[in-house]
């Protein structure tokens, strides 16, 4: 008996303390008012007869067929292979949870399963389970969904009057355990068909929701029934109604788009209002005409070298004015436009361009040494001067090259797991629609200013560069000093009567932090869109708190689909905790999917799958990486599919709510990294044998990238470092380094990466803690820096020392900007990066205070 005993704990030790298994339902009534309502879904009568025989066929209770069905519909609705369910196995008890896998196979050998599973339940179902879990300090229960096969009675007794099948809710009438969501109850009466009878808190489903999930029962009774020798694997379990919704009520507005290519648009307007201003730099400008004169030079040019229809140009040019011209004659000479932003490493430019199979490079004179260096490897790649065009005889009108929708426009590159980055191919028609979608939710209109931010490799750059020039306005080209600098950059937007911002949420957090302590208005400003990075509802309080009158609009999108798809446009705080990304754009079709495309059921988490004009060719010269995620869409024939990495969710209001990643691509600061291209390079390093990137928040919630390595004897970290920085862009550059023996493993023997995450936080907080009292600051000046660097790097202000690194202890380009706007500009961005160490930013700011006056506020 006591070995009985023994063996029952041990069985359910294991089901309560595996920590997985939990079957979330969908959350899905638009008003969650508090109660229970019922539901009664009667099992055909021919359906009942098929289930019937296939369970003398198995030797198997009816009951055991409900539960493999049941088993399959939970996994479809939490989009988890393993699922816990609570399960009656008497009249009048408690549920036990019951853990089950839909492991891949027949429905029969699902059943066989499930059986076996169900033996090994009631063997121990005399355990006392609530004391063990309450021994275990587990206070929620394990399920949130029941099934009762005895029926719905273990509960309260059911009214006579049960709603039918269209699904009118009998509310307050009965009651749920407080940790049940759904109580599935089967009534047997006799020879007739069976009764699947849903008792559901009204809080979380409503009525259509609650037939929904009885129907997706009925139809995976009917798939079981009709053949349980086939896949249980890609067979949908949604009706024909459900899918017909998803698949295009979910889809974005149709919108026709003029048949004119951007370029032709652009010449539209360069005759419409030739003198108006098109770009600004600085104190630099040029008309519709000048830019358009100075593209057609470049475009002319191109031409002269040979350049082919989709023939790829690099443009390595600064964020000035020459850029808009070299991008705009590359579309007007039917090239393919490939950003090359003159920083990178020579390593990385030079990968770029083989990638792509680049012929002509545009550039400056007083392009980068990294610039210089990629191009003297690559002696075939033939380079153009924008200046040195500009002064030949290139005629400077329109040239009326023919360039069709489905034309190659650009190649933008992202970081690539194996090691290499990889260049997203889009066309024409994916830009245009994705420059309208713009257009028509931010309202640009003529005379309206767009502020160009973005670095030339982020994708949003191209939006922001020539949106405006589409409708007649201008696109305001800030500069990086002035990004850097929170308060010039503000004044810079209300001095160029900016209408329309986009910025990654880090950096708006930057701004709002100088508006908080220099409030102002900034009454040119209608739009603020943030994108690249999850929106925090704390953050979007701030922004109406400060800016109650500015929309704010969470953009979401990905390079492989013509940059953004989603605009959740906004004129107060979400009601909801997360920040949805919004309903699709126009044009755009987007699915919540399964590992087969099959949409889900609504409301349950799935990859995010688009699928329409914005969707690209795939990856540059990289069938590979190409095959996987670009694919035929097999519910609309004759388009393109891409499956992206991404999981969401559909909620009730018909917009995305994005949930996370299902691989190790993470997002800093707006730009995409796959942590495999940063673990391969460190791979190359001498001695090490494995490595892991992982991601760590900080308290200030800024995220870092943390590398970890295992070699026989711990490595300098400088050449580390150094071999990182000479072929990835800074941003993907880790900010510590650590050594491991070897790397912790989970029981697959796959690297372990929350334990490294985990143990990246230990480690910081253990740097945190290691002090020399002799190294406090001491200084007034220091005091203040210190107490500065605490509050922007999330570091208690005891540990910090007078000889600390601002970078070395997790500061970023980012933090020096935020580091600028808590000592209200008394030192600049330029100065924490030229005087890093503490002392020595100390010292400079006694020696600034005292010679020149106090910065003024940007209010003034």
């Amino acid at each position: 008996m006591a070995r009985n005993a023994s063996t029952s704990r041990e069985f359910w030790h294991g089901v309560l303390a595996a920590g997985s298994g939990f079957a979330p339902l969908p959350r899905w009534t638009r008003v969650p008012v508090a109660g229970v309502a019922e539901y009664e879904a009667p099992v055909p009568a021919g359906q009942a007869a098929a289930l019937r025989r296939l369970a003398d066929d198995l030797a198997v209770p009816l009951d055991r067929v409900l539960l493999a069905a049941h088993a399959k519909v939970l996994a479809a609705l939490s989009g988890e292979r393993d699922v816990t369910t609570g399960y009656v196995t008497a009249a009048g008890d408690r549920p036990l949870p019951f853990r089950l896998t839909t492991a891949p196979g027949s429905w029969r050998s699902l059943l066989e399963h499930t059986g076996r599973a169900l033996a090994d339940l009631l063997a121990h179902r005399d355990f006392p389970v609530e004391d063990l879990r309450r021994e275990l300090g587990l206070a929620d229960a394990p399920f949130e969904t029941v099934l009762d096969p005895t029926g719905i009675t273990g509960i309260t007794g059911l009214s006579s009057d049960l709603p039918g099948t269209d699904g009118t809710p009998a509310r307050n009438r009965s009651t749920l355990p407080a940790d049940t969501a759904l109580w599935i109850g089967v009534a047997h009466h006799d020879d007739a068909p069976p009764r699947l009878l849903l008792r559901y808190r009204t809080d979380v489903l409503d009525a259509d929701c609650a037939a929904r999930i009885a129907g997706y029962h009925l139809t995976a009774l009917a798939l079981m029934a009709a053949d349980p020798d086939a896949d249980h694997r890609g067979r949908s379990l949604l009706s024909a109604q459900e899918l017909r919704f998803q698949l295009h009520d979910l889809a974005g507005p149709s919108r026709d788009l003029p048949g004119l290519r951007v370029h032709e648009l652009f010449e539209r307007r360069v005759r419409q209002h030739p003198h108006a201003v098109a770009a600004q730099h600085g104190d630099r400008q040029w008309t519709y005409q000048e830019l358009n004169t100075r593209a057609n030079q470049l475009a002319r040019a191109l031409q002269a070298q040979g350049l082919r229809r989709e023939g790829v140009v690099a443009v390595a040019m600064e964020r000035d004015l020459d850029w808009p011209a070299a991008v705009l004659a590359v579309f007007k000479a039917g090239g393919a436009y490939l950003p090359i932003e003159p920083g990178l490493p020579a390593g990385r430019i030079k990968s770029m361009l083989a990638r792509a199979g680049c012929g002509l490079v545009l550039t400056q004179p007083a392009a980068t040494a990294h610039v210089r260096q990629a191009l003297a490897s690559q002696p075939e790649v033939r380079v153009l001067f924008a200046d040195t065009v500009y002064g030949q005889e290139h005629s400077g009108t329109d040239l009326g090259i023919d360039v069709a929708p489905d034309q190659l426009a650009y190649i933008y590159f992202t970081s690539g797991s194996t090691g290499e980055p990889k260049g997203a191919m889009c066309e024409q028609e994916g830009m245009l629609n994705h420059l309208y979608a713009k257009i028509d939710d931010l309202e640009m209109g003529e005379g309206q200013v767009v502020a160009q931010t973005a670095p030339q490799c982020f994708d949003i750059s191209l939006w922001q560069l020539l949106a405006p020039l589409l409708v007649g306005g201008r696109t305001l080209l800030i500069e990086q000093e002035a990004i850097l600098d929170a308060a010039r950059f503000v004044d810079t937007v209300a001095r160029g009567r900016v209408t329309v911002l986009q910025v990654v949420p880090s950096y708006l957090d930057v701004v709002l932090s100088h508006l908080e302590q220099h409030p102002r208005t900034l009454p040119d400003l209608r739009y603020v869109s943030v994108t690249g990075e999850a929106l925090k509802r704390e953050l979007a309080q701030r922004w109406f708190t400060a800016q109650p009158h500015i929309k704010l609009v969470n953009a979401y999108g990905l390079t492989e689909t013509s940059d953004d798809t989603n605009h959740e446009v906004m004129d107060r705080v979400p009601d909801t905790d997360r920040v949805p990304l919004g309903p699709p754009v126009n044009n755009v079709h987007l699915y919540v999917v399964d590992e087969h495309l099959d949409p889900v059921p609504l409301g349950a988490p799935g990859v995010i799958a688009f699928s329409g004009v914005c969707v690209g060719r795939g990856y540059v010269n990289d069938p590979e990486r190409t095959r996987p995620t670009y694919l035929a869409d097999p519910h609309r024939e004759g388009m393109r599919l891409y499956r992206s990495a991404d999981v969401g969710r559909w909620r009730i209001d018909g917009k995305l709510e994005f949930l996370g990643r299902r691989d190790n691509q993470v997002k800093i600061r707006g730009f995409r990294i796959e942590t495999g291209e940063i673990e391969n390079t460190l791979l190359r390093a001498p001695g090490v044998r494995d490595s892991a990137v992982v991601v760590t928040e900080r308290p200030d919630q800024s995220a870092h990238l943390v590398a970890f390595y295992a070699a026989p004897h711990p490595l300098e970290t400088g050449v580390l470092l150094d071999l990182l920085g000479a072929s990835l862009p800074g941003y993907m550059v880790p900010s510590a380094l650590h050594w491991q023996e070897s790397l912790p493993l989970t029981a697959n023997s796959k690297i372990d990466r929350k334990a490294l995450t985990a143990l990246a936080a230990q480690l910081h907080a253990v740097e945190d803690a290691v002090k020399d009292d002799t190294r406090e600051p001491a200084t007034p000046a220091e005091q203040r820096l210190a107490a500065a660097w605490a509050k922007v790097l999330g570091v208690p202000q005891g540990h910090i020392g007078r000889r600390d690194n601002f970078f070395d202890r997790g500061g970023t380009s980012l933090s020096a900007v935020r580091l600028a706007v808590t000592l209200d500009r008394a030192v600049s961005p330029a100065d924490v990066a030229r005087h890093p160490v503490l002392t020595d930013l100390a010292r400079f700011l006694d020696t600034t205070s005292h010679r020149r006056p106090t910065a003024p506020s940007a209010s003034s």
